[in-house]
This record gives C-alpha cells, structure tokens and sequence, in this order.
C-alpha cells in the first residue's frame, strides 16, 4: 500500500512538493539537526583533546594494553618513549629499548626505521609495543616482517593503529603520515607474515566517539556507556595482539 501511495505522489505532486513531504517525514526533519558547539569549520581542540583530558583513542590503547598487561614481560621494545611499557609492564620488564626513527632522545636506545633495522639483532625481544606507528610508515609489510624477525618465539606484539581521525601534522611533517585502516586490512597485512590463528583483531569505536574524537572532545566529555559501545562500522582505532610462534 505504502509503495502505491508513493508511485502515486510521484506521478501527480511536483518535485518541490515531493521533496517537501520526504524532508518532513525524516526524523529529525532536514534541516532542523542542531549541531550547537560542533557546528563550526575548525575542531575544538587541535591537540585531540590533550588540553581537556585524556584524548579519546588513548582511551582504547590504554584499555587494550591494560587487558594484555600480562603479555609486557621480559625484553619489551616500545617506540617513540617507554611510557606503555613502566605504566603496564610493572616488575615483568626486564629490559627496556626504545626505538625512534630520527630523534636522538635520552629514552631512545635504538635509533632506525623498521622496515630496514638489520642492525637491531633477530629473537630479541619478548615483547614489542607498537601504538600508533604503522601509519607513519609507507611500507607497513616491510615493518611487520621486520617485527616478526625481532621477536623471539612465543613473543607477543601489541598493536593499535587509527581508522577513523584527524592527520597528525607532526608526524606528516616530519616522517610522513600515510595510511588509516580497518579490521580487515589490519588482518590481511599480518596474517601475511604470522599465522592466521595467532592474529586477534578488534574495532573500537562508533559514531558519538567517532565525531567527538574528530573535533578533539576529550573521554572526560563522555559517558563510559557511550565510550564502550561498539558499532562495527565506526571503527575509530584497531588493535591487533599477534604472537609469533615457538617454533619460528
């Protein structure tokens, strides 16, 4: 019935009127969306959100490492600073390496690029974290074959990497800012170098974070509900927990 009242509206109301009718009939109506403090051509925070609490996608990196804490034992590699690794590895560390591409800071003790590190020896480390690398890398498959080589059997990588966000200008100005990803292509990429069964895959994220993350609202400016609730297609950051196997 509702079809044939449609056809019916179509053959004998104008384009105007019909319009009018599908606008009015959309909840809510087009054009009465109220936008209030989003609506405006530059984010609210340029700095995701650092200046107001904890930005949104660290929320789900710190979860996830917080869940895998366990897995941060024994010689930990970490990029960029050694922050993940005192926070969640407690007395499990034994040793601690921070790798860095360029900077020559006082925490980095291993200055190269992943995707051509040979001077970084194989099987030594029991743990790599990696938060939010591999987009700053154009050959990410060459990156991961060089974290598979590195890793001593039975090592556990953790990763997280963004899907939906803003482009980090340091990064992108300095060492380049190349890729976003999804689940699956998280998935292809390192069941390429691992195997299947040792790679778990999982999104974070939905709409309400996705927007409040691109206009750099803090997790503070949100419920924890609205923070947990995942919808598969708003993924806002991946993470991956691949283990290499004993016998590698």
């Amino acid at each position: 019935m509702q079809d044939q009242l449609r056809v019916i509206a179509q053959r004998l109301l104008p384009v105007t009127a019909r319009r009018r009718i599908v606008r009015c009939t959309r909840w809510p109506p087009v054009g009465w969306v109220r936008f209030g403090s989003l609506r405006q051509l530059k984010p609210i925070s340029q700095v995701w959100g650092s200046e107001r609490g904890q930005p949104i996608d660290r929320y789900y990196i710190e979860r996830f490492l917080a869940a895998h804490a366990q897995d941060i034992r024994g010689h930990v590699l970490e990029i960029g600073t050694d922050i993940y690794t005192s926070t969640f590895g407690d007395e499990r560390v034994t040793k601690s390496d921070v790798l860095h591409v360029a900077e020559n800071k006082p925490e980095v003790t291993i200055i190269g690029d992943l995707t051509s590190a040979d001077h970084i020896p194989s099987h030594a480390f029991d743990c790599i974290i990696l938060t939010q690398t591999l987009n700053a890398i154009y050959d990410v498959s060459g990156a991961i074959r060089t974290v598979y080589r590195i890793l001593k059997p039975g090592g556990v990588v953790l990763v997280t990497i963004p899907g939906i966000t803003k482009i980090s200008r340091y990064d992108m100005d300095r060492w380049g800012y190349y890729w976003s990803f999804t689940t699956k292509s998280a998935q292809r990429l390192f069941e390429a170098t691992f195997p299947a069964e040792n790679v778990q895959v999982e999104a974070h994220g939905n709409v309400l974070v996705a927007i409040a993350f691109l206009h750099g609202l803090a997790t503070q400016d949100l419920s924890q509900q609205e923070l947990d609730y995942i919808d598969q297609d708003y993924e806002l950051l991946i993470t991956v927990r691949v283990v290499k196997p004993e016998a590698a």
